[in-house]
């Protein structure tokens, strides 16, 4: 490679910095829509369906108090979160960018004002970006480790047991790295896959209950509402619970760029994926609380690995296996949206620029995903940021429920722009209210340091707007350094270059 000007050139590659011109032989460079129906659906269960599922779904349970409200808590949940997605998928149709809620605070209110009209979509980005989905990934990853190198690692020490989990982790971070940034199609084939064994996970634990059924093991089950709780705040804790496991049903709107046909692929994919996940979560702990009583579910380290001990018998290793494949696919599907999120971040001003650039051969975010890999990399070598999880998580039903505001203000501002698919206005208002709801329910149940850390990121986020992104105060000469070092590094060029 040649440099000479402030130009690079290897070939009929021509990278100018001055107008972002890129050409190599005669099309855009960009990314492509890939995705299809399918895998659209499999993308949204695999971001959904994770390890919370198989490991930890008695925290319903435990605040419910019974079995019946238990499963009404489930279902509801699956429903709230039907007509959230649906509320997106009418703003993905409209806004018709990657990024979901980023894109969306940027199109409903950079106009408002010119300081603060932009700073929702900043913080989104800044908060998804830098802290929540690269901490979620890490923790995501390294219950995935913990469980593939578990038949290895019965008689080693806890201390090496540990180590051995972060450098399982490591390892595991580099391969989905590797296959983000390669190809979308690798990235599709493999999420093709590894969603259809998810499925069958599912169903093998619905199987093991329905045989559990079939022999007349109802006991549990006949206890009905018995110790159900009449506390209000219970109930709101137990709803809470049941929405963070379905979380992720966005997923699609964050890479509707890269969606075939999205004015209808998006919507069905959503009305396909979240109530068949819904049905695969209400049965799964239908499942659960035929084999175990009460003291089983709230106690156990892992509810579907005890499940497949006492149902399956020789086959209970699939469980075990299951959980393993359900978190390494959720992993790379969330690196695989967040990635987008930075992208489309950096294309609108509020991440550095070469995170908007794409390979220019692959035409994937290279630069954003090595990014997001750095990230996850840290905070897996820092180990314990499950509290880090806990008072992050609180802003994804905050910038749900400023998604519902975000879709009405274009009702309001753009009543004549085209809406292939429109939800009822009674839907946004209803997940607003919810949204609302359980971003108040937290802080006035557990008013803990937690969140006053989430508001000391924001006043970092607001620091950082205000410098960086509004006075733009950048250190350029740098700037343009990292720059070039990371074209040359990933073969990237800004996105909608021509490839002469």
């Amino acid at each position: 490679m040649l440099i000479k000007n402030g130009m690079a050139e290897k070939g009929s590659l021509k990278l100018e910095n001055g107008n972002g011109i890129a050409s190599v032989a005669g099309s855009t460079v960009k990314l492509k829509r890939e995705l299809g129906l399918f895998s659209a659906v499999n993308l949204i269960l695999g971001v959904m369906i994770g390890s919370g599922i198989f490991v930890s779904p008695a925290s319903a349970l435990k605040e419910s108090g019974s079995v019946a409200l238990c499963l009404i808590i489930w279902t509801v949940s699956g429903i709230i979160s039907l007509l959230g997605a649906l509320s997106f998928a009418e703003l993905g149709t409209v806004v018709n960018k990657s990024g979901a809620e980023y894109a969306y605070f940027q199109e409903a209110f950079s106009k408002c004002h010119k300081f603060w009209g932009p700073l929702p979509a900043f913080i989104c980005a800044w908060i998804y970006v830098m802290i929540l989905r690269p901490a979620e990934v890490a923790i995501i990853v390294m219950t995935f480790a913990a469980y593939a190198i578990q038949p290895f690692s019965i008689d080693i020490p806890a201390e090496s047991r540990a180590q051995a989990i972060k450098l399982a982790s490591l390892s595991a971070l580099f391969i989905m790295t590797y296959i983000n940034i390669t190809s979308v199609k690798l990235f599709v084939k493999v999420q093709n896959v590894f969603g259809v064994c998810k499925v069958f996970a599912c169903l093998v634990v619905i199987g093991g209950g329905i045989y559990e059924i079939a022999r007349g093991n109802t006991a549990n089950l006949g206890k009905g509402f018995e110790g159900s709780t009449t506390n209000p705040g219970g109930i709101a804790l137990a709803l809470y619970s049941g929405l963070w496991a379905y979380d992720g049903w966005n997923s699609v709107t964050v890479v509707t760029e890269e969606i075939i046909n999205p004015a209808v692929n998006v919507p069905l994919s959503i009305s396909i994926a979240v109530p068949l996940i819904t049905g695969l979560y209400v049965f799964m702990n239908v499942a659960y609380m035929t084999v175990l009583n009460f003291e089983d579910m709230t106690s156990v380290p892992a509810v579907a690995v005890e499940f497949g001990n006492r149902v399956l018998g020789p086959a209970s290793f699939l469980i075990p296996l299951g959980v393993a494949i359900a978190t390494f696919g959720c992993a790379m599907s969330v690196q695989f949206g967040v990635t987008r999120v930075c992208y489309t971040a950096a294309k609108g001003g509020h991440m550095l620029e070469v995170f908007s650039y794409v390979n220019m051969k692959r035409l994937t975010p290279a630069p954003a995903v090595a990014f997001q890999a750095l990230l996850t990399a840290i905070f897996i070598s820092i180990g314990n940021i499950q509290t880090l999880i806990e008072f992050a998580s609180w802003f994804l039903w905050f910038f749900y429920g400023l998604g519902m505001v975000a879709l009405l203000v274009l009702r309001r501002t753009q009543p004549d722009k085209e809406r292939p698919y429109r939800v009822p206005t009674i839907v946004p208002c209803f997940v607003l209210l919810v949204a609302i709801f359980l971003s108040v329910l937290p802080i006035v149940h557990d008013p803990s340091v937690k969140y006053l850390m989430a508001i000391g990121f924001i006043v970092i986020g607001f620091i950082v707007y205000t410098l960086f992104v509004y006075y733009k105060k950048t250190p350029k000469a740098i700037l343009d350094k990292l720059t070039f070092l990371t074209q040359v590094m990933f073969e990237s060029v800004p996105p909608n270059s021509r490839q002469d």
